[in-house]
């Protein structure tokens, strides 16, 4: 029987659900969140709640936003004949950090998986398929995930609008910077090759 109060419990466990976040860590967040000021804990409520209930998918491209469309899909200067699907709102957020591409973005949503019983009408296709209609996309660039799901993903996207008048590419998949040969699987040193690229 544990000898913490149990709406402390309450908060570990709640905590515990985050991803990323192990027993041990949700046991010092919550012991350091209800030995904090009461104003800086309900400051961290109200920012959790806020953005809940305002931050909700593009409409358009599916990135997460608080305005219709968001800002990469209304900003003018980027490159609107550059579409770059991706599997999660999330990856949306690491390509923008990365910098270097100023195209728009497609979220998928997930990635086909017969075994978990998703299929191409599971995801956000069918509303690629009609932004091609819509909009002067002329390239879309595929930034799916090296796996079976992810590579089946691409195949049946390339295979679907190679009839659409538009360019398919996928991003070259290689060896993380600054690390050595010694350190990459089978897999991401053929896909280093099969992505290379001519020095100029």
């Amino acid at each position: 029987m544990s000898s913490l109060p149990p709406p402390l419990l309450e908060l570990i466990a709640a905590l515990r659900k985050l991803p990323g976040i192990g027993p041990r860590s949700a046991e010092r967040l919550a012991l350091h969140l209800v030995q904090s000021e009461a104003a800086q804990v309900r400051q961290l409520a109200d920012a959790l709640v806020k953005a809940v209930e305002t931050i909700v998918s593009c409409e358009r491209c599916g990135a997460l936003t608080e305005q219709q469309p968001c800002a990469i899909c209304a900003d003018a200067r980027r490159d609107h004949s550059l579409a770059c699907v991706v599997e999660r709102a999330t990856d949306v957020i690491s390509i923008e950090k990365a910098g270097g591409y100023r195209g728009l973005y497609h979220v998928l949503g997930g990635r086909i998986s017969p075994l978990n019983g998703i299929g191409p009408e599971d995801l956000r296709i069918g509303e690629l398929v009609k932004r091609l209609a819509a909009e002067p996309i002329k390239e879309i660039i595929l930034a799916l995930p090296t796996d079976v799901e992810g590579d089946a993903t691409g195949y049946y996207l390339a295979k679907l609008l190679r009839e659409k008048n538009v360019a398919i590419t996928r991003i070259a998949h290689g060896l993380p910077a600054g690390s050595g040969l010694e350190f990459a699987d089978e897999l991401t040193l053929s896909r280093a090759i099969e992505g290379r690229r001519e020095l100029r």
